[in-house]
Order: C-alpha cells, then sequence, then structure tokens
C-alpha cells in the first residue's frame, strides 16, 4: 500500500495548517524581497564599475577649471599675472580673432601667447579664424585645428590637446573630427556643472562671467561638489572689441579672492586628466546633443 502524503496533511488540525501556509507565503515573501535586492545590488556594482571606470580619482569638492578663449591681450597683461599671485591654474584657447578694430593691438600675438606657456598655463584650440565649426567642411575644420597647431609647434608650445567651440557652435560631425584628430576635451556651455559620468568629455558645459552676472557665477562656484566641476569661461579682461563678455579686471579679481579665502581647487583642462580616463568615458557616455550648450 502507498504512502499518500495527502492524506496526513487531511488529518492535521487546522490550526496548524495556518501555521504551514503562513510559513510558506513568509518564504515566498523572503525570496522576493531577496530577489529584488539581489537585483539592486547587480545595479549598485554595476554604477560602481562604470564609476570606476571613468574615474582615476575621486573628484573633490570645491574644483573649478578657468578657461580664457580668444587671446584677448588683456590676457596676457592683467590675467596672467593675476592668476599667478594666486597660484591658480587656467586653460588659454587661443585663435587669430579676425577683429575689426585697425590694428591687433586688442589681442595677443604668438610670442605673448609662448610667455604663457612658459608660465605653465595650457595653450588649447580655439580654430585659427573663430568661424563657426559647425558651419564648416571636415576638411576646413581639421586645416584650422592644424593651423593652431603648426604654430604652437614652431613657437615650441606643447599640441593643443583640448578645444573650445568657438560661440558654442557644434554638430554630432564636429565631435567625431575632434576624437579623430586626438582632442581630449572640448568645452561647449551650457550654464551647468559638467559632470564627468554623465556629460561626454567633447562636450564639457560651463559658464561664461559678463560684467553683469557675478549674482550667476557665484551661485555655480557653489555646485562644484558631490562630483561636480565648475568650469568657467572669461573673454577679456577687459574685453575691449566685445563688451558683451567684457569682465572687468575689479571682479575678476573678485572672483579669484573668493576662490583663494574658500580654498577651491583651480585647475586647467590638461589637469582633468589626472581624475577622468578620457578613453573609457568615451566608451561608456553617449553624447547627448539634445542639452543646452550655449551661454
Amino acid at each position: 500500500m502507498s504512502y499518500n502524503p495527502l492524506s496526513t496533511l487531511k488529518k492535521v488540525p487546522k490550526i496548524y495548517k495556518r501555521i504551514l501556509i503562513l510559513k510558506i507565503q513568509g518564504v515566498k515573501i523572503y525570496l522576493r524581497i531577496m530577489k529584488n535586492h539581489l537585483f539592486l545590488l547587480f545595479l549598485l556594482s554595476l554604477y560602481f564599475s562604470v564609476n570606476g571606470q571613468i574615474l582615476k580619482k575621486k573628484i573633490p569638492n570645491k574644483m573649478v577649471v578657468l578657461s580664457f578663449d580668444d587671446a584677448t591681450a588683456s590676457q596676457y597683461t592683467v590675467v596672467a599675472p593675476l592668476l599667478q599671485q594666486y597660484g591658480f591654474r587656467a586653460t588659454f584657447f587661443v585663435c587669430e580673432y579676425p577683429t575689426k578694430m585697425p590694428n591687433r593691438s586688442a589681442y595677443m600675438n604668438w610670442q605673448q601667447i609662448r610667455e604663457l606657456d612658459k608660465m605653465g598655463f595650457e595653450i588649447a584650440n580655439h580654430t585659427r579664424t573663430h568661424r563657426p565649426v559647425n558651419k564648416m567642411t571636415k576638411s576646413q575644420f581639421v586645416d584650422e585645428l592644424h593651423y593652431i597647431e603648426a604654430q604652437c609647434d614652431s613657437m615650441g608650445i606643447r599640441k593643443p590637446s583640448n578645444f573650445a567651440y568657438p560661440g558654442y557652435n557644434l554638430n554630432a560631425e564636429t565631435l567625431e573630427v575632434l576624437q579623430q584628430q586626438g582632442y581630449q576635451f572640448a568645452r561647449a556651455g551650457g550654464s551647468r556643472a559638467y559632470e564627468p559620468l554623465q556629460d561626454s568629455p567633447l562636450l564639457v558645459p560651463s559658464w561664461a562671467t559678463n560684467a553683469t552676472n557675478k549674482e550667476q557665477i557665484m551661485a555655480a562656484l557653489k555646485q562644484a561638489k558631490k562630483g561636480r566641476i565648475v568650469v568657467l569661461t572669461l573673454h577679456g579682461v577687459p574685453d575691449v572689441e566685445h563688451p558683451w563678455v567684457n569682465t572687468p579686471p575689479e571682479l575678476f579679481k573678485e572672483y579669484l579672492q573668493y576662490l583663494s579665502d574658500h580654498h577651491y581647487k583651480v585647475i586647467d583642462f590638461r589637469d582633468l586628466e589626472k581624475y577622468i580616463d578620457v578613453k573609457q568615458a568615451r566608451q561608456t557616455i553617449t553624447p547627448d546633443l539634445n542639452k543646452e550648450y550655449k551661454n
């Protein structure tokens, strides 16, 4: 005669059946919770794996990148001495701006640019003519990049490895050209902080200073925390030809004093490579061209 476990279960008092059912339900709930926890642990491990790949080391709070565009003469006469006084680093995105003024005295010559390099500042590429790169052919864009590279080479300046979009104009093709030409970081606008785990290295956002947006810039500096890096774009200090991007020297000094007093780490674009693995970032992050990149 075969044994039937169901017949035994029928003889078990109802109270014990209920206890058994509750235990079975408890096991099911436990398994469901463990399943959700395992999935959460998987997501966390994936996040930290990607994080670890892109970041060579933790981004410190209060890290700011200073960058200067268009090679205005005041960057040599006013900006550089002040930066040296405070011990701050900076990137100068140089071009041969097609001025409408009677002469080029409002802009640096290549001897002055070489002096900035000798002072330890980064010289980077802003194209030769400051034309919108999204309206150039690929060969025109490459020629503009190569011109600045050749000028740097002739002056004994290290080959530029970083770029700034003139007028913040860009498209998918410009990113492709920059990557093919070996550029590491490219600065745009957008008035937001740079988040290395989300933003492509070729789409680094920044805030631009002028004579009237001190409140915005001071608020921006406070965003340099929790892995976010604040990048500032400045032009002339002062800017003779373009008053809409003019930063008065006194205001610039005020910014530097604030950065110093509040113990900010002020770096250039080359320094970002100490923290960010550009190759891994390119492989991991899809450039988001739907974001705003104008200032």
